[in-house]
């Protein structure tokens, strides 16, 4: 099975859907980015740009094949723009209905052959799958944060995802340089059912008073060799993502043993939602 040949589209510029613009251009990809927004496209592509001149400063790309790549992603805000993609990654806010708005608009405007992914934390391959008139094309896609330099790619197969497309998207993630793992369409897949009850709880311990943030992700540093605390990993994912993915988990398996914690909520709320705001768990200038 060979990988996607030809344009990819990848929709929402934001952390993820930047990063996996990026990640496709640097190995010879044109891409379309698409955003609803000006002011959201021009910081997807700053980002981008700064992204791959830190990767050339630190000689893991030369300057040229930096500047190439930049060149390869063109930016709009029409989603008819990606009508001739082969592939499209969506990477879009963390809301079903709003990603099954968009993946009826992307089956009545794609050829019959092209490839709908997505990169959803948590949300049913399955049910974005229902949007279209395609299940058999539509597959998850999810890359990790952040997408240039974290290896893992998990691909999710929905119910009615076919053998070819998953072959097709696995020999596309190893041309990224990746490493694609096979999951099956669960709340959360793998990555995130495991992860997220894990930050939930932390955000518990510190609600509780047992321990300062600071105290709560050095023991699991120190103590279970994690590189970052889980409150920290929070605050790099957005504690609104976070919320998103617990909700979704909760809702899917009824299980009170994912029930978001009230402090993880009230983050939300107040709009202390980690890095991208520049506060969460902690400050940051």
């Amino acid at each position: 099975m060979a990988a996607v040949s030809g344009r990819i589209a990848v929709i929402g510029a934001g952390t993820m859907g930047n990063g996996i613009a990026q990640t496709f251009a640097v190995n010879g990809y044109e891409v379309t980015l698409v955003e609803v927004e000006d002011r959201f496209l021009k910081k997807g592509m700053s980002r981008i740009e700064k992204s791959l001149a830190k990767f050339v400063e630190k000689g893991k790309l030369g300057e040229d094949e930096g500047a190439k790549a930049l060149a390869r992603i063109h930016g709009t805000l029409s989603l008819a723009d990606a009508k001739d993609a082969a592939l499209v990654v969506e990477a879009i806010v963390e809301d079903a209905q709003v990603k099954k708005k968009v993946f009826g608009e992307l089956d009545g405007l794609m050829s019959k052959d092209a490839i709908l992914a997505t990169n959803t934390s948590s949300i049913s391959i399955t049910e974005l799958a229902a949007a279209t008139g395609r299940e058999e094309k539509v597959i998850g896609m999810h890359f990790m944060n952040p997408v240039p330099l974290m290896k893992l790619v998990e691909i999710v197969r929905g119910v009615g995802t076919g053998d070819e497309t998953f072959g097709v998207i696995r020999e596309t993630a190893e041309k990224l340089g990746k490493t694609p793992v096979e999951v099956n369409d669960y709340p959360g897949f793998v990555s995130n059912r495991v992860l997220m009850p894990m930050i939930n709880e932390a955000v518990y311990a510190l609600m509780e008073g047992v321990a300062t943030e600071e105290a709560i992700d050095t023991v699991m540093k120190l103590g279970m060799n994690h590189p970052m605390g889980p409150l920290a990993l929070a605050d790099l994912i957005g504690l609104d993502v976070c919320l998103s993915i617990m909700e979704v988990l909760y809702e899917g398996f009824s299980d009170s043993k994912y029930r978001p914690c009230p402090l993880l909520r009230k983050m939300v709320k107040s709009g202390r939602l980690g890095r991208k705001t520049g506060r969460g768990f902690y400050s940051y200038s």
